[in-house]
Order: C-alpha cells, then structure tokens, then sequence
C-alpha cells in the first residue's frame, strides 16, 4: 500500500512544474495542473492532494481566485495551500495568509528551502491526521467510533436525499452481553468485542458501508446506496460472521455461543425527517429481533 503524502503542483509554466514535480518527487507523490480549472478538479478527486504549491499569477484564474474557490467547497476546504510566487510584495504575501494560505514559496526557487518549507508542513499535516483519525477510531476495537458515526450518517443522509437513493442502517447488539462479563471476566469480554468488530468489519465487501461501535455492547451498521433486500442480506452475513466465531457462551439463551441481534431499516432519507427518526426505527427492529429470541435479523423497509 502507497503510503506516501501527495503533493499537487500548478503552474502555468512548464518548467516551473518540471523543477518543482524533481525537487518533491522523491519523496512524495507529486501531480501536476497547469491552470486554475485543473486545479480545482485535481483537489476535488480523492484521495486529495496533502499539500498544493499554488502559482499565484497565472492565465484565466489566478492563485488567488483558485485559493478561495477551494475554500468555498467542502471537499477542498481544509487542504493546505502553499503560494509559489515571483512577487515579494508585503501586501502581495498578506493577501494570499488572509485567504488562507499556509506559506510562501518564492520564485526563483532554492531548493534546500522549497524542500525544508514543504517538510516542515507535511509534518504538521500528518501529526493533525494522525490526531484526527484517533479521534474517530474506538480504543478497544479499532473501528469507527460514535463520533465517526454520527458525521457519515449525516452525510449519507444528506447524499441520499439529494440522488433518491436508499439508505440503510441498522443496530446491532451482542446478546446476553452481561452474563458473559459476569462469567468470563471483563478481559474476556473486551477481547470478545475486538473479534465481533473484526468479524463485523470482514463481512463488509465495499469501502463506503460502516460498521462502528455504537456504545458499550452496541454496534451499527451503515450501508449507503444498497436495496433493501441487499441489505438485509449483508446484516445476516454480519450475523453469520459472528456466529462463526464460536465464542463459548453458556449463559446466554440464544446459542451456546455469542450471538447477535440486528434491527435494520431501509428507506430514501428526505431533509423533512430527521435521522434520528432512522435510528428509532432500527432500534425498534433491534428490539423485536430481541422479543422474538435473539441471534436473528429483524428489519423494516419504508420505500
């Protein structure tokens, strides 16, 4: 897997792209734009650039008209931009920090600086992921946490809405969780929950279905852009999955292994329901797969 940072180049000049793409290359994955409009559609693909080295004085859209552009989309807001100019103006160099611009690369270039400048804010880039990405993965799990949760399942609610496309969810809880603490120890009992999440996490086939952990013994399932008889076909593999772990459980009801239960729904989101009502009504499924014996699937389709 290519873990290398990205670094995205425009410049109107062909050489100045050519010295930059040789000074970088080595270290990061470079690509590189030659005007303002492929900029624009360079930093919009994903995965997107870490860093772009923005040429202020270009043809047709200038650095700056390209720095506030990508300030005004959600999915380029947040990448940092650094302004490659010939102009060393103190107005020039405030108007570009103003936009938003993490620094400044001036022209002609010194390539011990351009490449000390680059890596100083790299680092700072990969230290605030890293932080990032602890702050929505579970501890014990290493899934998504609660918090991951809450913003992709606003976001898919939004997307749905917008395309007309079903959107899934479901809850999901370990059954007899208690009794299993109580009889194997918590040590058990944590290392039981890292194997579910796992199990739960191998069943998923596509990178935009989640599974995250929900709270303590709870765990949901997000599945965007699937039918619902799809979907239901992807909770009870979960199930399976878990099932297939063959965790030894001898108190629990429902199997002499650990079991869940799953309560799903499918329906098209509409910016009129909230998405709590989503999750009211799988934990309603959630709670009539439980009255009926647990270790099943119960769902609700409102298309």
């Amino acid at each position: 897997m290519n873990n290398k940072q990205r670094v995205l180049i425009v410049d109107d000049e062909k050489f100045n792209r050519q010295m930059l793409s040789e000074l970088l290359l080595p270290y990061y994955d470079v690509f590189l734009a030659k005007d303002g409009e492929q900029a624009i559609a360079l930093a919009s693909a994903e995965p997107p650039p870490d860093l772009i080295l923005l040429d202020v004085v270009m043809p047709g859209m200038d650095g700056y008209e390209v720095l506030r552009r990508l300030r005004s989309d959600e999915r380029t807001c947040n990448i940092a931009v650094m302004f490659v100019t010939g102009m060393s103006e103190e107005d020039d160099e405030t108007k570009g920090l103003d936009l938003g611009a993490v620094d400044y690369v001036f022209k002609p270039f010194r390539s011990a600086v351009v490449r000390a400048r680059v890596r100083n804010h790299m680092s700072y880039i990969w230290q605030r992921k890293q932080l990032e990405l602890d702050a929505f993965i579970d501890g014990l799990t290493g899934i998504p946490n609660r918090r991951q949760f809450d913003q992709a399942v606003e976001t898919e609610w939004r997307r749905a809405n917008r395309h007309g496309t079903p959107l899934s969810l479901a809850m999901v809880d370990v059954d007899f969780f208690k009794p299993y603490n109580d009889t194997y120890g918590h040590g058990a009992g944590d290392e039981a929950l890292r194997q579910i999440a796992k199990a739960m996490s191998q069943a998923l086939n596509r990178s935009s279905e989640l599974v995250a952990r929900y709270g303590g013994e709870e765990f949901v399932l997000l599945l965007p852009e699937v039918e619902p008889d799809e979907a239901v076909k992807i909770a009870e593999r979960v199930r399976l999955a878990v099932a297939a772990l063959g965790l030894l459980h001898e108190e629990s009801n429902a199997a002499p292994f650990v079991t869940i239960s799953v309560g799903g729904v499918s329906l098209i989101p509409s910016l009129k329901t909230p998405v709590a009502e989503m999750l009211t009504r799988a934990d309603k499924q959630l709670y009539l797969a439980k009255q009926a014996g647990r270790n099943r699937v119960s769902w609700e389709t409102v298309i």
